[in-house]
C-alpha cells in the first residue's frame, strides 16, 4: 500500500516520526512536505495530499497540524476527499469501516507519538465494510458533496 503523508511547521516532527515508521513496517510512503519546521501554511499541504490522493498516487493519506482540525478542514475542500480528526484508534478504524474516510488528521500538539503511532495503524489497516446501511450513508454524502461543491 503507497500512503501518502504530510505535514504544516505544526506537525513536521511527528511526520518525520511516522514517515520512519511507515518504511520499517515496508509502506511506499510519499511525502509532501513540510520538510523542515520552517512556520508554513496548513492549506497547501491539505491541498497537495487531496490532489495526490484524486490522482490515485496513493490509496490513503495522513496529514499533520497542530491540532489536526486546519489540515481536515481544508482536505474537506475537495471533492472525493473524506477527511477525519483522530486522536483514538477506535475513531482512526471506524471512520473507514463507516464513512470510507481516506485521509487521516492529526494533532502533534494534541497527542503523544506513541498514540500516533497506533492511530495511524488503526486507521491503515481499516478497510470500508461493504454493507448496505454504510453503503446507503456513503451514497448520501456523495449525493450532498455533487450538489454543493459545483
Amino acid at each position: 500500500m503507497k500512503i501518502i503523508i504530510a505535514s504544516d511547521h505544526a506537525g513536521f516532527y511527528y511526520k518525520t516520526l511516522l514517515l520512519k515508521k511507515l518504511q520499517e513496517q515496508g509502506y511506499e510512503v510519499m511525502d509532501l512536505g513540510a520538510y523542515n519546521d520552517e512556520p508554513s501554511d496548513y492549506p497547501d499541504y491539505a491541498e497537495k495530499v487531496a490532489n495526490s490522493l484524486l490522482k490515485k498516487e496513493g490509496e490513503k493519506a495522513v496529514i499533520i497540524c497542530g491540532s489536526g482540525v486546519g489540515v481536515c478542514v481544508a482536505a474537506n475542500k475537495f471533492r472525493g476527499i473524506r477527511a477525519g480528526v483522530c486522536h483514538d484508534t477506535y475513531s482512526a478504524h471506524q471512520c473507514v469501516e463507516h464513512d470510507d474516510v481516506n485521509v487521516l488528521c492529526i494533532g502533534q500538539r494534541v497527542i503523544g507519538i506513541e498514540p500516533a503511532y497506533e492511530i495511524v495503524d488503526a486507521f491503515i489497516n481499516a478497510r470500508f465494510i461493504d454493507k448496505p446501511r454504510y453503503k446507503k450513508r456513503l451514497e448520501k454524502i456523495i449525493a450532498i458533496e455533487n450538489k454543493n461543491m459545483k
